[in-house]
């Protein structure tokens, strides 16, 4: 065990740290102490010594200088168990220092407050506070390291417990949050220079942080192990699904969140009462309505079978009227801003049943996101896909589409952006009636969503289309046509635009460009 008889206080987050020092003051234990830290511990009655007492300097230059000197950091790196180290220490006239509490300035909070300059921004890199950190970290075997108030509690309850000592292993974990945070420091430090400096979108070198949610019962499949973390760098401010909010049923699955963030992928996309039904990361069903509970009766009936233990995503508060529409259905998991009090008491009698509370579902984030995709050996790095047009919609047929059409084909291609490559999605008033997705050709998807259409008694006639990517031949056109489909939206830009155009045209169908694809692989 490390027995405490001498340590060094200077923290930026004051927050628990008198309580700290009483407790340490109760095992004799002398306090070392710089500017602010030194005169909120006196001022609760902790006697301590400044530290320009042990180096013989005053705080220099504007208090970037106070820490960093031999007496300091000879103290903190002397090996206890190397003799030659203490009679150096001893030569000298250089205590020991046997515990470091420090946490840095906070260049994160400086960063992201609104107008903060430069000048501010530079003067909160801390210098002293990661140099004590590393060099007490460094030598943990000898030295206890606190960075953060969360820790306090921890501590206090083990010096109780061991008489004023810290077990080894204990320090050896708080040198792990050490490396951790100077780490992300560092990050933080490098990325604002970078984006200032350099502006580029996708620099040479990146790093990607990350801070642990929850473990996960397992992956995708019972064999492989899995975690949910968040980014740390990313905030929704209640948009993103790492801030969501599990209100009841069973623990959250891996699989479960990939469905989840599926279904707000889409109804992100809608003002109107929408709903998603999700089934392994595809829409079996999306719809619009009057209210979330018409909206979902539209989505559920696209593809009934396939619902069959889905996850659905809703962008309205869940009332009473849903919850009963549901409590008959196998369903794995229920995302929403909201949940009334009445709801709540229905499903609870559902207990496997997870409900998510997400405050807003805000797609404009105030931080760039990117998608990141695994390959042996690296990862693909892309922006999100988060734009729906290119600009205007250019009609390419003979035939211009109705008032009636155009809504529809809006509706079908912000369905379409979030099914899996090759997709088809046929819709009817704004309501799915037919999915094709992930299917190596573009006539097979034609013909899954004809035959989910088909399958589920819905009638296509008079239904549009939209393709995530271009019609490489004009079958799929002609295939849609024979079923009644009346008009088509989908990029353009094949080397048989004009064949496809012109099957439109023999068929009588209206046809639109966007002029920007939607693949989703």
């Amino acid at each position: 065990m490390i027995e405490i008889k001498r340590a060094l206080i200077s923290v930026s987050d004051k927050t628990g740290i008198v309580e700290l020092a009483k407790e340490l003051k109760k095992y004799g234990v002398e306090i070392i102490s710089t500017g602010g830290t030194a005169k909120k511990l006196r001022s609760a009655g902790i006697k301590v010594k400044d530290i320009a007492k042990i180096t013989g300097f005053p705080e220099l230059l504007d208090g970037r200088v106070k820490t960093l000197h031999p007496r300091i950091f000879a103290g903190l790196l002397a090996c206890r168990d190397k003799s030659e180290h203490l009679k150096q220490l001893e030569k000298q006239d250089i205590g020991l220092i046997d515990m470091v509490v420090v946490n840095l300035y906070p260049f994160e909070k400086t960063v992201k407050k609104k107008g903060a300059k430069e000048e501010e921004i530079i003067e909160n890199i801390d210098i002293g506070g990661p140099s004590l950190l590393r060099a007490a970290a460094k030598n943990f075997q000898d030295v206890v390291i606190i960075t953060s108030p969360t820790r306090y509690r921890e501590i206090i309850t083990e010096l109780r417990a061991n008489n004023g000592r810290i077990k080894k292993e204990t320090s050896r974990r708080l040198a792990i949050d050490v490396f951790q945070l100077t780490s992300w420091y560092n990050h933080l430090i490098a990325q604002y220079l970078r984006e200032t400096t350099l502006k580029k979108e996708f620099p040479e070198s990146k790093e990607i942080f990350l801070q642990k949610i929850q473990d996960l019962r397992y992956g995708e499949n019972p064999h492989q192990k899995a975690s949910f973390y968040s980014e740390r760098e990313i905030s929704g401010k209640g948009s993103l699904l790492t801030e969501a909010k599990q209100l009841q049923g069973k623990e959250i699955s891996f699989n479960n969140l990939l469905d989840l963030e599926a279904g707000l992928s889409i109804v992100r996309e809608f003002k109107e009462p929408a709903a998603v039904v999700i089934k392994h990361t595809n829409p079996c069903g999306t719809a619009l309505g009057k209210n979330i509970v018409q909206a979902y009766k539209k989505a559920y009936k696209t593809d009934s079978v396939s619902a069959f233990g889905s996850v659905v995503a809703l962008n309205r508060k869940v009332e009473k009227s849903f919850a009963k529409e549901i409590k008959s259905r196998f369903v794995e998991a229920v995302i929403a801003p909201a949940f009334d009090k009445k709801a709540l008491e229905i499903l609870a009698k559902k207990k496997n049943l997870r409900l998510l509370q997400l405050s807003t579902f805000n797609s404009q984030l105030s931080t760039r996101m990117y998608d990141y995709r695994r390959i042996s050996g690296g990862l693909l790095i892309q922006e999100k896909d988060d734009k729906l047009f290119a600009g205007r919609l250019k009609v390419v047929t003979e035939r211009k589409p109705t008032e009636k059409e155009i809504a529809d084909l809006k509706f079908a291609w912000a369905v379409a952006k979030h099914v899996k490559s090759n997709s088809i999605v046929l819709v009817k008033g704004r309501t799915t009636v037919g999915i094709g997705a992930g299917q190596m050709s573009r006539v097979d998807s034609c013909e899954l969503a004809i035959k989910k259409s088909e399958k589920s008694s819905l009638n296509i006639r008079g239904a549009v289309a939209a393709s995530d990517a271009f019609f490489p031949f004009p079958d799929g056109v002609n295939l849609l046509a024979k079923k009644g489909v009346t008009a088509i939206i989908q990029p353009g830009g094949s080397m048989r635009d004009k064949e496809v155009i012109s099957a439109a045209n023999r068929n009588g169908i209206a046809m639109l460009f966007t002029g920007m694809r939607h693949f989703k692989h």
